[in-house]
């Protein structure tokens, strides 16, 4: 009784007698509820949901969550069921634990199918109430804390996910504090023997650098006292998962250990921002800074709302240390994110920008699940995102974007409105025509340009990063792919019926046409029309059996081409290895499923469907047809390395974009440039072609079709 009675005891500095007293009565439900259940380790199971709320309360959260923590298992694991929560305790608690407990009752067909599933219930219950993820990753720490006397194989699957998501979801809503227990217990559990050589390794570094990081402190705090900043600072020594991180992501097998140099660090707290940059100035006064290895949080925050300055400097005996300079505030909000500031009490409270941010991530999330196929690739989105570094963008207006690094304008339009991305079809980076699929750069002032009868092209997908942009795409193509499919079924059959002078329209009986649906097993025309679209079901058979009388008369190789536009949707696609542009001479392969893909008619790679009729489409580009199109281009050069900016710059000149370049030495005094530029037509490519070929150093230049 005296661990429950001191823990109420605790929240009297901060809670009314009223809501401690619902805390208690959820303490003593749950203790009921639970009776004599017992944890892995031995203990009565109420010792969780005890310590769960403790967690809370460092945290300052309010009395329903406390409430829900102590409450978050009895849907789960006893008889209790959410309505009487919900009469015991009120709605807002019952929820809160509903959107805690686990799918307890379905059949799942693996273990991450399982974890799929709870999770996208929990994100939808997160949706309603942010509270949700901070309950459970509190209940997540916790089950860190006490993962000893679990099965080894039971602590490495707890451990890799809680590194995958729960570590990526406390840093995503700014809870470092958690973050970095997270990682730490979870890089324990899931590797061992590595953490503790770690572990060994940083003791070692930390008695061989003692005086010297005591020095670089003292030297900070005369520079304070000179400078008259109202300043402390804190040495802070890089937790281990985040060396192993550093070590694993510059590689591992070539960097080692002793080359990780910046093991330790300091924090600077000062009262206001105009201190952050004069303590900056301060210690760049101080020390050299290393270019490159300075960030200002502060001017443009992470997404999570973490804001400080980050400069790393050439320390005593030149070892580099990184400092961070933040504001109390900022470092509250740094330690705790979201909880820092959760106001509950009054309706009038405005959020705060943690709040805002974590809420508009939290939408994101909806969003990515109401658009993933399933579960499983839900969860697969979510861990993309998180796992991404960030870069920094600006809207026309001066709106900072973030955005996973090599992300493109395409990504940048969908993170403005998923209808901007919709209707994209070009852009201006700096205010220089650029292509959708450029990679970002930090900084960068972005426009993107729409149109209304503009819609999402698949090949985005090949360049896009944020899952957000991809699953928006797909959703897209979805709903066109069933209209595409029918529009270009109609039309590849009017085709082929042309050659006996009728149509589906004209010429055909109505009960004819039913009887050939019913005989394909097709519900309606268009559910044919889309199958013959597809490459389903071939067009020449389909109009032999619509008019039987004439079916001689019709051939399989129709003299009639299909005219091919740009916007013919996501049925009709380019092929990648030969890249056929406006003006080329091409042809159509139908593939099961896919539809239409248009080939050079010298592709090799189609050379042995030649001989089989029903595969192959004659098609004709339309005179009208317009967009960028990609090409490959080899050009045998002298060795020269201006060379290639030169030609950069001519094809810039002649309004082309660059989207890859490969470069390759054939002897001292040769190069090989590959590049794949994207040009409107051939007769663009042609001039590109001339104006390249006309440069002293260039020895060939040709078009790459295989």
């Amino acid at each position: 009784m005296s661990t429950i009675n001191e823990f109420l005891e605790s929240l009297t500095s901060y809670l009314d007698p009223e809501q401690i007293r619902l805390v208690e009565r959820a303490y003593y439900c749950a203790e009921e509820a639970h009776g004599e259940q017992r944890r892995t380790s031995g203990e009565l199971y109420i010792t969780h949901p005890l310590a769960v709320a403790k967690i809370l309360a460092n945290m300052h959260m309010d009395h329903y969550s406390l409430a829900a923590a102590m409450l978050h298992d009895v849907i789960e694991d006893t008889g209790t069921s959410k309505d009487e929560l919900a009469e015991q305790f009120g709605a807002t608690v019952a929820e809160l634990v509903d959107g805690v407990s686990k799918l307890t009752h379905i059949e799942f067909s693996s273990q991450e199918e399982k974890q799929a599933r709870n999770f996208e219930k929990m994100a939808i219950a997160m949706s309603k109430d942010i509270r949700v993820i901070i309950v459970k990753l509190a209940d997540r720490l916790h089950n860190m804390r006490t993962l000893g006397p679990l099965k080894a194989e039971k602590r490495r699957r707890v451990a890799k996910e809680t590194l995958d998501m729960y570590a990526r979801i406390a840093a995503r809503l700014g809870m470092q504090d958690l973050r970095v227990e997270f990682e730490d217990r979870g890089f324990e559990a899931l590797y061992p023997l590595r953490a503790r050589r770690l572990k060994a390794a940083v003791s070692a570094v930390r008695s061989k650098q003692r005086e010297l990081v005591s020095h670089i402190q003292e030297a900070l705090e005369n520079q304070i006292q000179r400078w008259d900043i109202n300043a402390i600072v804190i040495g802070r020594e890089k937790h281990l998962y985040s060396i192993y991180r550093k070590m694993e992501l510059k590689g591992e097998k070539k960097r080692r250990f002793r080359d990780i140099t910046d093991v330790f660090g300091f924090r600077v707290i000062v009262e206001d921002i105009n201190d952050c940059y004069r303590m900056l100035g301060a210690t760049h006064n101080l020390y050299k800074p290393i270019p490159g290895r300075f960030k200002d949080y502060i001017a443009i925050p992470k997404v999570n709302g973490y804001q400080s300055i980050h400069t790393v400097v050439n320390g005593a005996e030149n070892i580099p240390v990184e400092i961070q300079i933040r504001t109390k505030e900022m470092d509250e909000i740094a330690n705790t994110g979201i909880a820092a500031h959760w106001l509950y009490k009054s309706d009038d409270d405005e959020d705060n920008t943690s709040q805002l941010r974590a809420r508009r991530w939290v939408n994101n999330l909806l969003e990515l699940q109401q658009n993933a196929g399933d579960p499983l690739e839900f969860i697969e989105q979510v861990k993309n995102d998180f796992f991404s570094d960030e870069i920094y963008v600006f809207t026309p207006k001066g709106k900072i974007i973030e955005l996973p690094m090599g992300a493109t304008p395409v990504d940048f339009a969908y993170a403005v409105h998923t209808e901007i991305g919709n209707t994209c079809f070009a852009c201006r980076i700096n205010n220089r025509s650029a292509s959708l699929n450029q990679q970002l750069e930090n900084g960068q002032r972005v426009q993107i340009i729409t149109a209304n009868d503009r819609r999402p092209q698949a090949i985005w997908l090949n360049s896009v990063k944020t899952s957000k942009a991809r699953s928006a795409i797909r959703h897209e193509l979805k709903n066109y792919q069933k209209q595409d499919a029918v529009d270009l079924g109609r039309r590849m059959l009017n085709r082929t019926l042309m050659q006996v002078d009728v149509s589906i329209e004209q010429g055909i009986d109505a009960e004819k046409i039913q009887s050939v649906i019913t005989e394909l097993h097709c519900s309606d025309m268009d559910e044919l029309l889309s199958k013959i679209g597809l490459g389903d079901q071939m067009s020449a058979t389909v109009a032999k059996m619509l008019v039987p009388e004439r079916a001689d008369d019709i051939s399989t190789t129709v003299e009639s081409p299909l005219t091919i536009d740009a916007t013919d949707g996501t049925l009709i696609t380019l092929s990648r290895c030969c890249h056929p542009i406006p003006g080329d001479a091409i042809v159509g392969v139908i593939s099961g499923g896919k539809g239409l893909t248009i080939h050079l008619d010298t592709c090799k790679n189609i050379a042995e469907m030649r001989d089989n009729p029903e595969k192959i489409s004659q098609v004709n580009w339309s005179p009208t047809v317009q967009g960028e199109f990609p090409v490959d281009l080899i050009i045998n050069v002298e060795a020269d390395r201006s060379l290639f900016a030169k030609i950069a710059s001519r094809i810039t000149e002649m309004g082309a974009n660059i989207e890859k370049i490969q470069y390759k030495e054939k002897d001292p005094s040769r190069n090989i440039l590959r590049l794949t530029i994207g040009v409107r037509n051939r007769v663009h490519l042609a001039d590109i072609m001339r104006r390249i070929r006309g440069m002293r150093q260039v020895e060939k230049i040709g078009r790459d079709k295989n």
